[in-house]
């Protein structure tokens, strides 16, 4: 019997007589004082979770998915109130000692952040943080002790070279890895309740399916509950037993996930399904079927928006590569990482060849650490390039001095993949949305505000939201406010970094036909860097796939998502969830043939 194998094994078997409800929380709310007064983010909540159950929580951005989920083990800050009852095993865990819940977190309820870039300390390695998760738990576990097992955790989620990974800090990491050891950190005192919150938001198909599977073999092997929460449906397809959906801090449905997938009794609920996008959804197979863009406006049925955006797009490619220059054009580019510390030098991307026109969207897909952000950093000068010649509106970004540079990023927007590192803490959100915009001299006093409000109107926020800061706002929130920075000056190029990894369905839909709109009317290029293969479907006119820091395939849409060539595309588009549990069981079977056929490396 393996290491692993044995954690696991003795795991289970210790829970063979506990009872069947791990958690049943009654009545729960959550308040916030703000300015003066209490607000709701969580009203009188009712359920349970059992015994190796997958329970996902699912709803909007804001809806009280987190919140009420992180007042479970009283993580949220001071200015909260948490009424109602919640107990662990039997125990009621409301008005408990801050030392009891410390013995509880991470012993019998375990948190998957959703960001761990910023939950993890960037001071210490991985393997120290893991070490100190087993000994704060266990005092008489030696410093050796601790290491073998922190390595045989890293091994069990699957970490590359764990004992290298174990030496590693966060930002040596690549997304993927960085979940992994946030996963490894999370499982290593065997909770009984694992939190999974977004746990696969800024990853990859891939490695997402990747660490879906990771997280069933774990819930099987380690009979731990889990509760998902997530705005991914096709995630939710693919894990859950049950599903909770939330609006506006109220559970408005629950039931089993056939019920809700096939049989959704409430209007909000068959919203958020409508909403989802599907890979191949938006195929155009009959000008006559599609509503004219006109026609659609945003209380339609995100459907109608989806072809309209399919539409639009199709009418505009084909002039637009070839009548106009290039806004964007790679030839033979490749980029370095130069050597920092003890981090030797190594090259991120090599042979790049990739031009955008305007009016035009390029979908950059690939795995995690396939060169993706590197390249769209580099677009905007934001990273040197070591080979070739890169221009970027008019100007060749390899021969430009810091003045060219300025002047660049003011025709061009960048929306970065991490909303939270990329907003100033101490910053209110109108601020860091009208900062680019006062710098450039474009607008101050009153016609800055009133920028700054349309900008909030446009993704979708209040304007009272102007005052509140980063840290106020839901992960989906802080992501709009990024995007409505980049949209401040109107950019020529727009580089989209997981501009949708933290939106919620809804939102995200709303979003693309905005994008869609506002492209229509200023003609900027864009390059779309994203993990979610459906809305790349929905949106680009061209795709590029990356693999190992070259692109390995480009094309159309349908040429690369409806006959692609290369065996790591095939792979990609295998590892694309489905919101149905039907397909997406299906679609996992055939995922594991294909993977067993070419191998998962080329």
């Amino acid at each position: 019997m393996t290491d692993t194998t044995r954690i696991g094994a003795e795991s289970a078997a210790s829970r063979g007589a506990l009872p069947e409800t791990i958690l049943e929380v009654s009545n729960l709310g959550v308040e916030f004082w703000v300015e003066g007064e209490f607000y709701p983010a969580a009203i009188d909540m009712n359920y349970q979770v059992r015994r190796g159950e997958v329970l996902a929580i699912v709803g909007e951005s804001g809806s009280g998915k987190s919140t009420s989920s992180m007042s479970l083990l009283g993580l949220l800050p001071e200015n909260s109130r948490v009424t109602g009852s919640i107990k662990l095993l039997g125990r009621e865990l409301r008005g408990v000692d801050d030392a009891t819940l410390r013995s509880l977190r991470g012993n019998e309820i375990a948190v998957i952040f959703q960001e761990p870039m910023t939950a993890l300390n960037p001071v210490y390695t991985i393997g120290f943080q893991i070490m100190e998760s087993l000994r704060s738990h266990d005092r008489g576990l030696a410093p050796s002790e601790a290491k073998d097992k922190a390595i045989e955790l890293l091994r069990m989620v699957e970490m590359p070279n764990p004992e290298q990974s174990f030496h590693k800090y966060p930002h040596q990491l690549s997304g993927g890895q960085r979940q992994r050891a946030m996963i490894a950190q999370s499982i290593s005192c065997d909770p009984l309740l694992l939190i999974a919150d977004e746990p696969t938001t800024a990853l990859d198909v891939t490695v997402q399916a990747e660490v879906l599977d990771l997280l069933r073999n774990l819930h099987k092997r380690l009979d731990s509950a889990i509760i998902l929460i997530t705005h991914d449906m096709g995630v939710v397809a693919d894990l859950a037993d049950r599903i909770m959906v939330m609006k506006n801090g109220v559970v408005v449905e629950s039931g089993t996930v056939a019920k809700i997938f096939h049989a959704p009794e409430h209007p909000y609920t068959q919203q958020l399904l409508a909403a989802v996008p599907h890979l191949g959804l938006g195929v155009v197979e009959d000008a006559e079927t599609v509503a004219p863009a006109a026609e659609v406006e945003t209380e339609t049925s995100t459907l109608a928006s989806v072809s309209s955006i399919r539409e639009r797009a199709t009418e505009a490619a084909e002039e637009t590569v070839e009548t106009r220059k290039a806004v964007l054009q790679f030839e033979d580019v490749a980029i370095d990482y130069p050597k920092r510390g003890r981090i030797p030098a190594f090259r991120a991307a090599e042979h790049i060849d990739l031009a955008i026109y305007p009016g035009e969207i390029v979908g950059l897909v690939g795995e995690s650490g396939s060169g993706k952000t590197t390249v769209g950093r580099a677009a905007i000068g934001l990273l040197p390039i070591a080979e070739g010649k890169l221009t970027a509106v008019g100007t060749d970004i390899s021969k430009a001095t810091q003045k060219d540079l300025f002047a660049i990023r003011r025709r061009t927007g960048i929306v970065f993949q991490d909303p939270a590192s990329s907003l100033n803490p101490r910053m209110p959100i109108g601020q860091s949305i009208g900062e680019p915009i006062l710098l450039s001299g474009e607008a101050k006093g009153k016609a800055l505000d009133k920028r700054v409000e349309d900008l909030l109107a446009q993704v979708e926020l209040p304007k009272s939201y102007r005052n509140r800061f980063p840290h106020e706002l839901s992960g989906g929130q802080r992501q709009r406010v990024g995007i409505a920075r980049a949209l401040a000056l109107a950019p020529e190029l727009l580089v989209a970094d997981e501009p949708t990894s933290a939106l919620d369905v809804s939102v995200q839909a709303r979003f693309l036909d905005l994008l869609q709109e506002l492209q229509q009317q200023l003609q900027f290029a864009c390059l779309f860097i994203s993990h979610d293969l459906a809305v790349v479907d929905i949106l680009s006119h061209r795709i590029a796939v990356m693999h190992h820091g070259k692109l390995v395939e480009t094309g159309t849409r349908d040429e690369i998502l409806r006959g692609a060539t290369d065996a790591y595309t095939q792979r990609l588009i295998a590892a694309v969830p489905v919101p149905n549990p039907e397909e997406q069981k299906l679609r996992r079977e055939a995922r594991a043939v294909l993977l067993k056929r070419t191998g998962t490396e080329d």
